[in-house]
């Protein structure tokens, strides 16, 4: 059994900068990377809209220099997963895959959350190619082209309506003959002249080599098949919070994602706090998760002053 002050559980921007801080802070911070060290940022080829990056950065480039930036303060980074966690008592117990036993005075979760996808041909094999999930990422890359969207909810409205004021056409690919999204976002991308909405519509195979030429689809209702000459393939069918392991100890929403107190980092329980895409379902930018990662390792040195553990 191996006792520390502050423990982080997840990597990316949130998990790492979080770790920063706490370093710098001298809580002696170990954090556990989980199956993809650097978070969603470890798929992406370009990030352009993160500052101190005028010329852009390759997402997993990104995600080493700030992974040396928190090994500079010293955070003990290790490569195994959390697995189990009881959070019963002041002190919280987690164990890794290997069965190691580790006490901790806090906790910070940074374990994200994954896109939905698919699951058609040609959907990985072209990701970061000309698939994408997300349309404020990478809709830039797509200037002046045409691109199509799946998806049928609030999130899938509003990422065709930002695409249109960059692409020449977009292609919404709404797989019902109606969409779940609030009455004003759809009315927003009806009357959107360049967004073209196809009903009863399933994309089968995105098409390309060493990018994206098109898609199949296929109608719902008849059948038919038919392709779409595109060179961009959003999905925006939702995203699945990292948080199962937490679920018998955390409030969670009804999507999964962790409850945190109003502008804190403060979850239901105390010594336990919560950053990035795990609590985040509106933004999920990889700055925004910075951010909250700030607050949590500020949030968890001020925990340990005032309960002197």
């Amino acid at each position: 059994m191996e006792k520390v002050k502050c423990l982080i559980i997840g990597s990316g921007p949130a998990g790492y900068t979080a770790a920063i801080y706490a370093a710098r802070a001298g809580l002696n911070p170990v954090l556990f990377t989980g199956p993809q060290p650097g978070g969603q940022l470890i798929i992406t080829n370009d990030v352009e809209n993160y500052p101190g990056y005028p010329e852009g950065r390759n997402g997993p480039e990104m995600m080493e220099d700030f992974r040396k930036q928190a090994e500079r303060f010293d955070t003990d980074i290790r490569t195994e997963m959390i697995v189990k966690v009881d959070f019963t008592g002041p002190i919280h117990k987690v164990w890794t895959e290997a069965g190691t036993e580790i006490h901790s005075s806090t906790i910070i979760i940074a374990t994200g959350a994954s896109a939905k996808w698919l699951g058609i041909p040609g959907e990985h094999e072209l990701e970061n190619k000309g698939v994408s999930a997300c349309a404020v990422c990478d809709g830039f890359f797509f200037r002046k082209q045409k691109v199509a969207i799946v998806g049928g909810g609030d999130t899938a409205a509003e990422e065709s309506t930002y695409l249109a004021k960059i692409c020449s056409e977009v292609h919404l690919l709404v797989r019902r003959d109606e969409m779940r999204a609030s009455k004003i976002m759809q009315e927003r991308v009806l009357n959107t002249p360049n967004i073209t909405v196809h009903w009863n519509t399933s994309p089968v195979e995105v098409l390309g080599d060493d990018g994206v030429t098109g898609v199949k689809l296929t109608n719902n209702v008849t059948q038919e098949t038919s392709e779409l000459d595109i060179t961009g393939f959003f999905v925006a069918i939702g995203h699945q919070p990292n948080t199962d392991i937490f679920k018998d100890w955390l409030n969670l929403d009804e999507s999964g994602y962790i409850k945190a107190t109003p502008g804190r980092s403060l979850t239901n329980i105390p010594g336990v706090f919560v950053s990035g895409d795990a609590a985040d379902k509106i933004y999920r930018q990889a700055v925004t998760a910075a951010g909250t990662g700030c607050m949590a390792a500020l949030d968890a040195e001020r925990y340990l002053v005032e309960t002197g553990l």
